[in-house]
């Protein structure tokens, strides 16, 4: 299933007693439509306020319901702010979280005097009241890409093992008064990029050059790089998997890796 949802209601992705999060929501409205209990895997674990346009989750269900229908049948119990934008069935050995190739985040950042309410985002933008420099924030971001220790961007109680992890890209772009940070990697840990996005903000207002950052991370310490920004910014975008996994039309075919709804 690839999911959409408005975080600002929800207490993140994974089931936390009965505080109202994703999984709890959707796993309740799988089983009543599948009939018989289910575990619900997710992709990854957003947090409290993060919101998704492609979180991807799997169960498996012995119901024979074609999956066009369990879509309609599922979605139409699910609440405004949660819905299922694509259902279908996949290899047996398919695997949300631990089959994906790469994940996006994007954050976006209304930078402007004026409220982002104003362009009607105000639930998903972080607002800052001054315009950023985008070209620093660029040069600053490039030294997120690799393969390193993003000891610096992990906030405490990320629970890993290794703070070792691959950024794919990490790219700053300009809409009018909207900054978006999108960042592609193979996996990240609690807050990471809500950490190197605060990392890039304080770049983008003067607070340092945007060589500092690769200082930043060779530091290996939280306290030196930027704050953590506020959730509501940030959208899970997209999440790709390889190909094979993936069951498709007779005759389609989209490459080695292929988001999960291509």
């Amino acid at each position: 299933m690839k999911l959409a949802f408005d975080g600002t209601d929800f207490h993140g992705w994974q089931r936390q007693g009965t505080f109202r999060t994703v999984q709890l929501v959707l796993q309740a409205a799988v089983q009543r439509v599948v009939r018989h209990p289910v575990v619900l895997e997710g992709c990854g674990r957003t947090d409290a306020g993060v919101h998704a346009a492609g979180h991807v989750s799997h169960f498996i269900t012995t119901c024979t319901m074609e999956p066009y229908r369990m879509r309609h049948a599922i979605g139409s119990r699910l609440d405004r702010d949660l819905s299922i934008v694509t259902l279908r069935e996949v290899q047996p050995e398919f695997h949300a979280r631990r089959s994906a190739s790469s994940k996006l985040y994007r954050y976006r950042i209304h930078a402007s005097t004026n409220r982002p309410v104003e362009n009607m985002t105000d639930r998903y933008t972080h607002h800052i009241w001054r315009p950023l420099d985008v070209a620093a924030m660029q040069a600053g971001a490039r030294h997120f890409v690799g393969e390193m220790d993003f000891a610096s961007m992990a906030s405490a109680g990320h629970g890993r093992v290794s703070t070792v992890r691959r950024v794919i890209r990490c790219e700053v772009e300009q809409h009018l008064d909207e900054v978006r940070i999108d960042v592609e990697g193979t996996g990240f840990m609690y807050r990471q990029v809500r950490n190197m996005t605060g990392t890039l903000v304080d770049v983008g207002v003067g607070r340092w050059k945007p060589d500092h950052v690769a200082e930043v991370l060779r530091s290996c310490d939280r306290t030196q790089a930027g704050p953590a920004l506020p959730a509501r910014g940030l959208t899970m975008q997209w999440v790709r998997y390889p190909q094979h996994l993936l069951r498709r039309p007779r005759g389609e075919s989209t490459g080695e890796n292929a988001p999960v709804d291509a």
